[in-house]
């Protein structure tokens, strides 16, 4: 939801990686009890781990943990205690691809949108370290993934605009395409 693309996009790169998905509409004050009610469902399904992207924030960690357990699988975090500039590093080197689609506005501006994440971003992140998350773990910036070793298809984005809203530019996703590579 913080990321502030619409639900078709993760549905493209589901496709895209040629995987299943389970979507549910859901507040932030549904958001756990929802949560639970999927797992459940998945874990009847002989799912018994979910992998987590956080990196170092502990209230984060602490939620996975304690949701997790109330629900009876294993949480994986791979990323967790990991520097995060090797972790920026190695999502390019690895091959990915992503863009940015969101930004507080106060610490970047809306040059930031649609921007790719690559040698240059991380060189520019860096001299920015003492005010932004080289990876955007405190919401400074989120990025939408379009390709990447394990995708079997592309997507390609072919219309957007940009957003100002609460405080947050968004790059509004209008029009895009799941692709051979």
């Amino acid at each position: 939801m913080s990321h502030g693309i619409d639900s078709k996009l993760i549905v493209a790169q589901s496709q895209a990686i040629e995987i299943p998905i389970v979507q549910r509409k859901v507040t932030w004050d549904t958001y756990e009890q929802e949560f639970k009610t999927v797992v459940r469902e998945l874990k009847q399904m002989g799912v018994d781990e979910a992998v987590f992207g956080d990196i170092e924030i502990q209230e984060h960690k602490d939620w996975v943990d304690r949701v997790c357990n109330e629900v009876g699988i294993k949480p994986v975090m791979p990323l967790w205690g990991h520097e995060p500039e090797q972790i920026l590093t190695d999502f390019i080197d690895e091959g990915f691809e992503a863009i940015v689609v969101m930004v507080k506005a106060d610490l970047l501006g809306e040059e930031w949108l649609g921007r790719r994440v690559d040698d240059s971003f991380a060189s520019d992140l860096l001299k920015l370290k003492n005010k932004v998350h080289l990876c955007g773990e405190l919401g400074e910036y989120h990025t939408y993934v379009t390709d990447g070793p394990f995708f079997k298809r592309c997507i390609k984005i072919l219309d957007s605009s940009r957003i100002l809203k609460n405080g947050y530019r968004f790059l509004d996703i209008l029009k895009h395409e799941v692709s051979e590579k």
